[in-house]
């Protein structure tokens, strides 16, 4: 009896799988926003801030009175320095490019806010929540 193998996913399951990938609502971004609120925080989330650009820029969370724009971002998907795993020889053509198309979007939507005179502030999925909160209240003291 001969052991049947699936066929490996195609280009339509592999959209099927890239478009199930959340945009927003990750469990590191609910864990720090649920941490913000239970101290009465309130902010707005996936905000469109609109810099003049043809497209908004969509902070995970915003502070818009105090012009505080908060990403937590992916270690995989954002290439973290720690945790980032490097681009697998299968199929590196796309991920190579993909990836390093991510980092160059996060530099330039960090530079279109921060020139529209938001502050910008930038974490790492695996960062403690207390710490990026410590860090979050800080900033809208500032602010």
């Amino acid at each position: 009896m001969a052991i049947r193998v699936p066929p490996p996913p195609g280009p339509s399951d592999r959209s099927a799988n890239l478009r199930a990938i959340r945009r927003r609502d990750t469990g590191p971004e609910l864990r720090i926003r649920r941490a913000l609120h239970r101290l009465g925080f309130r902010y707005r989330v996936d905000f469109p801030v609109d810099d003049g650009q043809p497209r908004p820029v969509r902070p995970d969370i915003a502070f818009p009175s105090k012009r505080l724009a908060v990403f937590i971002d992916g270690c995989f998907w954002h290439g973290c320095p720690e945790h980032g795993r490097p681009v697998t020889k299968r199929n590196q053509h796309y991920w190579g490019p993909k990836l390093a198309r991510n980092k160059e979007r996060d530099a330039t939507q960090s530079a279109r806010l921060e020139a529209a005179g938001w502050q910008v502030l930038r974490f790492w999925e695996h960062e403690p929540v207390d710490s990026v909160v410590r860090q979050i209240v800080r900033a809208i003291g500032r602010s």
